[in-house]
């Protein structure tokens, strides 16, 4: 926690942090010389720290206590309780302070790194440098706006930096690259680069002294190392064998065995989020743990030595680190799995337990930054639940009668969703109740995976067609995986909503404290049991027969996408026509799930600005897409392209005025533009399609983000009855930019605006809501309520929203 909050102080904070408890811890002693510090124990008599620290002290506080306890009546196991307490108390307090002072002062010393006065300066000036950099992990690639190639998030190494002047300065400090140039891309980990660009201050948390942002591409300087070689040759092995496999199982096993999450298709791994599983995408301790277990289990078949064995473990480990790409996060898990592994190979708990302390402690003082890792924590509670809980659990599920096997599958999963709960909450502010199930269900397809696809990675350089088959076997439990994921991400109420950030992860960690030591009494355990069987079966009927959304009726749906557009209309059970997508394609791809859309029959893109087109991908996931149509507008070109790429081989067919398409109940029709618009304040706004539907004899109008020159064009040439409808999608998020008469001859009952929270451009605008509420609609926006459903009822119509609209 020092190393933690020390990256968020100055270096001279850190210090002051670091002194401030070597005093406190120091403090005692000096109590002692200066006199002593008198406490008292229950049932003894008067005793003093100077009487402590004197020779024989401790004999004679023993025979006093067990003197003053005697005569008080109390039993001999009070007396050694209270021995144990005195003693434990006496060393846990300086313990803790050293390690504070230990954390504070390390930290401080890698954080006044970017402190550096010549650095500082060079930051301050913004003038271009050139660097000298060492790329410490593989390029992560940006999502980008639709169309536009992504930026490559580089962790680096600064070795040196050059400014205007020419004068160069010498260093050794961490920075981050971000990186326009495709080039970036296949940099490996260890090489050397040297890169032009601005440098811009950190965000602090870190020891990033420096954000470098470059717009040109790298020149490498010599090569990688060896072991970073020859893991790029087993990897780009791995994805060759991989790429006759079916699209999900084979995106999904290099993200199993070395953390290539790059084909990994999007969808599943949101389904691996919402399940608990998204640690199967990652290199960690788990797989350590699997190939170190196949490796013993082997030597000791052998009947080898102690020696030997250790020696084979090492080199598989070592093996393996270079195969997973020896990054930082690569070597946390290999000493997290290591440490686990030798727990469970020993049976020696009390000896595995400070193993992993200690070898936090040699982490966390070689590189602080790890104190504010997400993954690292993970990491550490995971194996601590190995150590603590499982252990714990298997034994009472063997003695209760189930098989081993069953048990030590139940316990681990088990053990490693309670103890990572509170930070997993923390961070998405849900509980999910599929986690261990899913995770349990996922058990016997993940060591035969991870075993067949290092066998092919490392038999993919010297025998491709055995590499091959060795990936084809392992895809079989892969698509186990895939199967687990996507079912149990469809479980309704499979995630239950929790408050967030710091303050959820602490609650929830009290709690299963608190239920982990109740639990100890059985009738507590009874309790809790029944009342979490009754909560979960008497809750999941309801939310299975009546999910409550979609609402019946429905008319049209604004899904909440953030600062965008996505409208959803019925069209048969499981069809539908969608308009827009949003910004990014989770939000799209979620919220058609949620109305159980399978297929869309009608795609249409009202203009091509990113914040209607940049979630298209996700509308095609998993959907049959019947047809595509647009304006009859080129810009921005690349949100056309974006369109088109996502289409594949469905056309986009450029429609116009007249256009008209019927599906079941719903009849849609183009009304405008009537002419293309030039020289406007937005012409793509301006040449949206604006779109008037008819749903169960009710009329919605979609005008897209058509602005105050469309608008008047149309109720110019058309006509005031052209546009009136039941509901509107206000245009262009709520922007001012609207005419007035155009928002009075709608007339609209209600009005849904689809708006991101806390977004930069002001919307939506207050008096034009305003105008819209006085003339008699009902307005709801989806920043506020989440998705929206207008509904026809007996009664006239009514709007339903879902809530839990996104974060902004």
């Amino acid at each position: 926690m020092s190393a933690l909050a020390s990256l968020y102080l100055s270096a001279r904070g850190g210090v002051l942090l670091g002194a401030a408890a070597v005093v406190l811890c120091a403090l005692p002693a000096f109590l002692v010389g200066r006199g002593g510090v008198a406490t008292r124990v229950p049932g003894s008599a008067h005793i003093s720290l100077r009487g402590l620290m004197a020779p024989g002290g401790p004999n004679a506080l023993v025979r006093g206590v067990g003197a003053g306890a005697a005569r008080s009546g109390a039993s001999d196991g009070v007396r050694g309780g209270g021995r144990r307490w005195v003693s434990a108390g006496r060393w846990l307090g300086p313990a803790v302070l050293l390690g504070v002072a230990c954390g504070a002062v390390a930290t401080a010393a890698r954080v006044s790194v970017r402190e550096a006065g010549p650095l500082v300066e060079l930051v301050r000036a913004g003038e271009p440098v050139r660097m000298e950099l060492v790329v410490r992990d593989d390029p992560q690639a940006l999502k980008s706006s639709a169309g536009r190639p992504p930026t490559y998030i580089v962790a680096v190494d600064l070795r040196s930096v050059r400014g205007e002047d020419g004068v160069s300065l010498r260093l050794s400090a961490r920075a981050l690259v971000l990186g326009s140039d495709p080039g970036w891309r296949g940099l490996l980990p260890g090489q050397r680069v040297r890169a032009e660009g601005k440098l811009l201050p950190p965000r602090g948390g870190d020891l990033r002294a420096v954000v470098a942002s470059v717009r040109k591409a790298p020149e490498a300087v010599g090569r990688p190392s060896w072991a970073q070689r020859a893991a790029g040759a087993l990897r780009a092995g791995l994805q060759r064998a991989c790429e006759p496999l079916p699209d999900l199982p084979g995106g999904l096993l290099p993200g199993l065995i070395v953390g290539d999450t790059s084909r990994l298709d999007p969808a599943l791994e949101e389904d691996f989020r919402a399940t608990g599983m998204t640690h199967l995408n990652a290199v960690s301790g788990a797989n350590v743990a699997i190939v170190l277990g196949v490796v013993l289990f082997a030597v000791r078949r052998t009947r080898a030595g102690p020696v030997i064995t250790a020696v084979v473990c090492a080199v598989a480990l070592v093996g393996f680190v270079i195969l997973a790409r020896p990054s930082p996060s690569v070597v946390r898990a290999a000493a997290m799995g290591a440490i686990g592994l030798i727990a469970l190979a020993s049976g020696r708990r009390r000896a595995a337990l400070p193993a992993l302390a200690a070898g936090v402690a040699v982490l966390i003082l070689a590189d602080p930054e790890l104190a504010s890792d997400v993954g690292f924590a993970l990491s550490v509670l995971a194996t601590s639940g190995l150590l603590l809980l499982a252990p714990v659990w298997r034994d009472a599920l063997r003695a209760r009668g189930w098989p081993p096997g069953l048990a030590e599958a139940l316990a681990v999963p088990a053990a490693a969703q309670v103890v990572c709960g509170p930070v997993v909450a923390g961070l998405s502010g849900t509980i999910s109740i599929v986690a261990v199930p899913a995770n349990l269900l996922a058990v016997p397809a993940i060591a035969p995976a991870t075993l067949l696809g290092v066998t092919a990675a490392v038999v993919s350089p010297v025998w491709p067609a055995g590499a091959e088959f060795a990936a084809w076997l392992g895809h079989w439990p892969a698509q186990w995986l895939v199967l687990v994921a996507t079912y149990g991400a469809r479980v309704p109420a499979g995630a239950l909503p929790w408050p967030g950030g710091l303050t959820g992860a602490l609650l929830l960690a009290v709690v299963t404290v608190g239920l982990l030591v109740a639990a100890r009494r059985p009738l507590i355990r009874r309790l809790v049991t029944v009342i979490a069987l009754g909560g979960v079966l008497g809750a999941l009927p309801v939310r299975l027969i009546a999910s409550g959304w979609p609402p019946a009726g429905w008319l049209v749906v604004a899904c909440a996408v953030g600062q965008g557009d996505a409208l959803v209309l019925p069209a048969g059970a499981g069809r539908a026509i969608v308009v827009d997508a949003g910004p990014e394609p989770n939000a799209v791809d979620h919220c058609l799930r949620r109305l159980g859309i399978r297929q869309v029959v009608l795609f249409v893109v009202s203009h091509f600005h990113a914040d209607h087109i940049g979630g298209v991908t996700g509308v095609f996931r998993g959907r049959d897409v019947r047809a595509v149509i647009g304006p009859d507008w080129p810009e921005p070109p690349e949100g056309r392209a974006a369109v088109a790429a996502a289409a594949g081989r469905v056309p986009v067919h450029a429609v116009g005025p007249g256009w008209a398409y019927g599906v079941g109940n719903v009849r849609l029709e183009v009304l405008g533009p009537v002419e293309p618009m030039r020289g406007t304040n937005s012409d793509p706004n301006n040449n949206s399609l604006v779109l008037r539907a008819e749903v169960d004899g009710r009329t919605v109008l979609l005008p897209g983000d058509a602005e105050t020159e469309e608008q008047e064009d149309m109720i110019a040439r058309l006509g005031p009855e052209a546009v009136r409808a039941d509901v509107v999608k206000v245009a262009h998020h709520g922007s001012a930019f609207q005419s007035t008469r155009f928002l009075d001859e709608i007339r609209p009952t209600v009005a849904l605006v689809s708006v991101g929270a806390d977004n930069d451009y002001g919307h939506p605008n207050g008096p034009l809501l305003a105008r819209l509420a006085q003339g008699g609609a009902r307005v709801l926006r989806t920043d506020q309520s989440g998705d929206l459903a207008a509904v026809a009822t007996d009664r006239g119509l009514a709007v339903v929203a879902r809530g839990d609209p996104p974060a902004p």
